[in-house]
């Protein structure tokens, strides 16, 4: 089968607003949650979100362009370009046929249809955009970057909750490994910081109602409330070995495995024992063909919900055992991003890889005796260099999805 590298990646993050200043933000503990300043969200009973800063669509969706997307189609288009300037692919692709885009997103454009219902309520039917529909549909994240780009390839949106950019990068990793592609532009993109996300997720309970943006995010720690609302956009740049190696591309990760599965148990909460979710690491380690004991790092769901928290400690000691794997969640620093949670939190594995450090738990102060299971990564031990590093994603409807990136230039 086709080896698959990572030679590109994107990003427009709470932490910061490209590749570079998020993995120095995540490396460095920046905390990119802060007070929610998109609406009034005084009675939602909600105060703080990770909110992407300063975005300027000019840069590279272009302001005529903008009007035409969604935010999450923006972030997109946004992270893609960094992501294609990053792999050397700015001059256009040799068979653009060969080219394909998979992207995740959960909700699709939540602030168009916030706007457009509002809209109709107060105006009336006719005064409903005509952009309504190609700007409110979820598709749209990969059908725009396929135009902006000229991707001609396989076009598709995975939308599987929290694991949807898990499961984007998986399935474009396997695209390119049956060598049917040369490369993929793939990840996520969510914008869903807005009234109606805010108000939907509280009513839900699921949402941390702290004001101090320091502490309102604090996964796998005793005294965790929920999770943080984030948004932004992350998106890798796979592509066959051979292909990246005759351009003489800059690799920065081999992409090895990818395992799926479904809790098939309840609509939000995961698999209390942690089967579900271990299952999609199994998988992800068999498709890879290495053991548990070569993961030396996992970038973990990690939400800071009690039920999500404890399942997956439970996964990782079915899945690793006595295994000394470092574990840690950078939600701590960005919020969750829902639908683009896993990519870029494939992006701060991969910089593990890179850097030869591993990002610690931003927000942890009394780890949870329920998680007492695993190792977490701090202070003391975040100087190790990886050589495996396991992303993974658990959603909503009982989605798991697991990656695994290898350190380049190991045999």
């Amino acid at each position: 089968m086709t080896r698959v590298v990572v030679t590109g990646l994107g990003a427009l993050t709470p932490v910061g607003n490209t590749v570079d200043e998020f993995l120095d933000g995540i490396f460095s503990g920046k905390v990119g949650i802060a007070p929610i300043t998109k609406f009034d969200a005084s009675e939602t009973g909600i105060t703080v979100a990770g909110e992407v800063k300063d975005f300027d669509p000019a840069l590279r969706v272009g302001k005529r362009e903008s009007r035409k997307m969604d935010l999450f189609s923006q972030y997109a288009v946004h992270a893609a370009g960094e992501a294609i300037e990053n792999a050397g692919l700015t001059a256009g692709f040799d068979d653009p046929d060969r080219v394909g885009v998979i992207m995740g997103n959960g909700i699709g454009g939540l602030t168009t249809i916030e706007e457009q219902v509002i809209k109709m309520h107060d105006k009336g039917p006719q005064r409903v955009s005509p952009m309504f529909v190609p700007n409110a549909i979820p598709n749209m994240v990969s059908g725009n970057v396929s135009m902006r780009y000229g991707a001609k390839g396989i076009n598709y949106t995975l939308s599987t909750a929290c694991a949807s950019a898990t499961n984007a990068i998986g399935e474009a990793f396997w695209r390119i490994q049956s060598g049917k592609y040369d490369v993929m532009i793939t990840g996520g993109a969510e914008a869903t910081v807005n009234a109606m996300g805010i108000s939907g997720f509280a009513a839900l309970t699921a949402l941390s109602t702290e004001t101090d943006p320091n502490e309102a995010s604090k996964p796998f720690d005793t005294n965790r409330h929920g999770f943080v609302m984030g948004e932004g956009s992350g998106v890798l740049i796979l592509e066959a070995l051979e292909h990246a190696q005759t351009r003489g591309a800059n690799i920065l990760a081999e992409i090895v495995g990818y395992g799926a599965n479904s809790d098939a148990y309840h609509l939000t909460s995961p698999t209390p024992d942690g089967s579900g979710p271990a299952g999609s690491v199994k998988l992800a380690l068999a498709d890879a063909g290495v053991t548990a004991d070569a993961i030396d790092y996992v970038n973990a769901h990690g939400t800071a919900t009690g039920a999500n928290d404890a399942a997956e400690a439970k996964a990782m000691e079915l899945v690793f055992g006595d295994n000394n794997v470092y574990v840690s969640s950078t939600k701590g620093m960005t919020g969750h991003l829902l639908g683009a949670a896993g990519a870029i939190e494939a992006i701060a594995a991969i910089g593990a890889l890179t850097r030869e450090e591993l990002p610690v738990n931003v927000g942890l102060t009394e780890q949870d005796p329920a998680t007492a299971g695993v190792t977490l990564v701090s202070e003391t031990n975040r100087h190790v260099a990886p050589e495996y590093v396991l992303s993974a994603n658990y959603g909503f409807g009982g989605h798991n999805a697991a990656i695994i990136f290898k350190k380049w230039g190991k045999a």
